[in-house]
């Protein structure tokens, strides 16, 4: 994503490197990941339901994408775990950076704005993405043939429309990811606009839109699983701690 490498060629770094320095930058996207999924169902749900109290009126699909919308721009607040966890998996930040505590607080010297470099692409990225999720999800898992009224099929089903979902939704946001990388891998200087990286990005990969998704199908192929994973237990809990 970063660099424009192909997959083998990534996999050979990583082999040189060491198994080290495979889960080198882990500790952001766990905190970020667990706080993030947490905030997109509990906000999306606390969105909805004060749209439905105070705008009684407006239609559901609209509250649905509001709410939706809401939720993914409160996700944002975690750019700094984003911002930390790409520094750290930059080779030319190995020998600077030790871990995630010490980039917080190199980063500190160049002031709060410095932790939220590439905002503007997770803004981007974010809303929409949620509103494809939540407007979709339920549709799709309607969809899908049921083996009866088991709780294995509703397993199932949950699995593969969060499944088909998140890889879906993490291909068409791929660019936004790849823009917002970009934009992280800098640490002080000026804040560039999204549509000055994206063309730095086009040249850099020879003015083809298509290398700008190297990586794409390792990106949707984890997000195959985990979106499966998170929209099932997100089902299964509901289900347990509301019924």
């Amino acid at each position: 994503m970063l660099h424009g490498v192909s997959p083998v060629s990534a996999a050979r770094q990583l082999s040189r490197e060491g198994c080290i320095s495979l889960y080198r930058g882990i500790l952001p996207p766990l905190c970020q990941r667990t706080i993030s999924t947490s905030i997109m169902f509990g906000m999306f749900e606390q969105y909805g339901k004060l749209l439905r109290y105070y705008n009684p009126h407006i239609s559901h699909g609209a509250t649905v994408a509001l709410a939706a919308m809401l939720a993914g721009c409160t996700e944002a607040i975690l750019c700094p775990f984003e911002r930390i966890q790409t520094l750290l998996q930059d080779k030319k930040f190995h020998g600077k950076y030790r871990n995630s505590l010490h980039i917080a607080q190199d980063l500190r010297q160049y002031g709060v704005s410095e932790y939220y470099r590439g905002i503007v692409p997770i803004l981007l990225r974010n809303g929409p993405s949620n509103i494809l999720f939540f407007s979709l999800r339920g549709h799709i898992k309607e969809s899908l043939p049921a083996a009866g009224n088991t709780w294995w099929s509703h397993i199932i089903r949950d699995f593969v429309s969060g499944a088909v979902l998140g890889a879906f939704i993490s291909t068409v946001m791929y660019p936004l990811n790849v823009i917002k990388s970009h934009q992280q891998c800098q640490v002080g200087g000026p804040f560039q606009p999204i549509h000055r990286t994206f063309l730095e990005v086009y040249n850099a990969r020879g003015r083809k839109f298509r290398k700008i998704f190297h990586g794409v199908h390792v990106n949707y192929s984890r997000a195959l699983v985990s979106w499966g994973i998170i929209n099932t237990m997100y089902e299964l809990l509901h289900k347990l701690l509301y019924s």
